[in-house]
């Protein structure tokens, strides 16, 4: 997935390069959305997704006053 938003990026350098803004804008755009498209997939996903043990928030019963 990276290695397509790399080359939309590439396509974008290669239209400006020949004059053509408007598609070089459209494609920079389209791999800006990618790149926050992949970083979001990768954050929020079980199997890929990247482990932050303190920010996991788990709740713990409490033990009754007392006891030990």
């Amino acid at each position: 997935m990276m290695t397509i938003t790399f080359a939309v990026l590439l396509a974008a350098f290669v239209l400006r390069l020949l004059n053509r803004p408007r598609s070089a804008t459209a494609c920079l755009f389209l791999s800006s959305i990618m790149a926050i498209g992949l970083f979001l997939w990768e954050i929020y996903s079980p199997d890929y997704g990247f482990r932050m043990p303190w920010l996991q928030v788990e709740l713990r019963h409490a033990a009754p006053a007392g006891s030990s």
